[in-house]
């Protein structure tokens, strides 16, 4: 597949995840209960929400430059990924993940949110997608992402999976994950004992 095609093709994938993950399910949150959802980022510079919050837009930004940079011919894919199949799976990879991210957060339903209140309490949902791993949206993510990096299979592409996990992963360890057990207590610890982080069974907490 030639490299411009496959970054085109990428292009219209992140669009349609953007306007789906954020757009669409901001607006349906807005239209149930007032609130679009989001919840501004007040932590201080350095703080682990902070970095959380930062490495997760400087992630979106550099997972979307890297198509636009591969169609551009600034970057090319790697040579040892750029066999036809890879994109086709990479394709297939990301599709799934924007519909696992949209059946995720549909999942959620009125407890959905970008960010964290300490001065909300949220029904704590544990069932559906949620009884399979905790942070079923997350895992969507990654899926997504992972299929972006293999539809353009650049060094920028593979960075922008990196910074994404390891934004999310400071980000539910250090600043969701306590603002759930704070709030929801024994509920929530025993939740945490069977049920994994991001893939079933891995990441328990006993």
């Amino acid at each position: 597949m030639p490299a411009t095609t496959a970054a085109s093709i990428a292009i219209a994938l992140l669009a349609i995840f953007i306007v789906l993950g954020f757009g669409w399910r901001s607006w349906l949150q807005y239209h149930r209960t007032g609130s679009s959802g989001f919840r501004r980022v007040s932590a201080r510079i350095g703080s682990p929400e902070w970095f959380g919050a930062v490495g997760f837009v400087v992630a979106l930004l550099v997972a979307a430059s890297a198509p636009i940079l591969q169609w551009a011919h600034v970057v090319e894919p790697l040579a040892i990924m750029r066999a036809t199949w890879i994109q086709v799976a990479g394709i297939m990879v990301a599709s799934v993940g924007i519909a696992a991210t949209v059946y995720a957060q549909l999942a959620l339903g009125d407890s959905w949110r970008i960010g964290v209140d300490e001065q909300e309490t949220t029904t704590l949902v544990t069932t559906g997608p949620f009884g399979w791993v905790r942070n079923p949206i997350y895992t969507a993510m990654f899926t997504f992402a992972l299929g972006i990096a293999l539809v353009t299979p650049n060094l920028v592409a593979w960075a922008g999976f990196v910074v994404l996990i390891a934004a999310i992963e400071v980000h539910v360890r250090r600043v969701e994950e306590p603002y759930l057990l704070r709030t929801h207590g024994d509920a929530y610890r025993t939740y945490c004992t069977t049920v994994g982080r991001f893939i079933p069974g891995v990441g328990l907490i006993r």
